[in-house]
């Protein structure tokens, strides 16, 4: 099953952190992706821009109207992702806890679900895993 593990970070305090740390922090990141892909369980990730880059879309009555930040005021904002593949929620709940930001901030932890068109189960990615 696939699990989506939603990155939630103060962006502030990320922010006011050394360079060194921020480094060392990365690094962690990069040591367990190596760790993920060893056991097979990896899929994908990535870091994301702060909030303030954020551009929110919604589209109502076919208008489009869009507005910059993030969606919520929130403290934490998502600061990056990971889609792992694990059996179940407790394997899925070992693997989030490993991931190096969990110490800073919050993993929320999502099922993915797949399509069903005519009764027929489609992964929204078309990609081949």
């Amino acid at each position: 099953m696939r699990y989506l593990c939603l990155i939630y970070l103060d962006e502030k305090e990320l922010a006011a952190m050394p360079e060194r740390q921020v480094n060392a922090l990365n690094a962690r990141h990069l040591e367990f992706n190596d760790g993920l892909l060893a056991s097979g369980q990896f899929i994908e990730a990535e870091a994301l821009e702060p909030g303030s880059a954020t551009t929110c879309l919604r589209v109502r009555q076919g208008k489009s109207a869009f507005t910059d930040g993030p969606y919520a005021e929130t403290k934490e904002q998502v600061a990056g992702f990971y889609l792992i593949e694990a059996r179940d929620l407790n394997e899925a709940i070992q693997v989030a806890a490993r991931i190096p930001a969990a110490s800073l901030g919050t993993i929320e932890l999502r099922p993915c679900r797949d399509l069903i068109v005519d009764g027929v189960k489609h992964k929204a990615s078309r990609m081949s895993r």
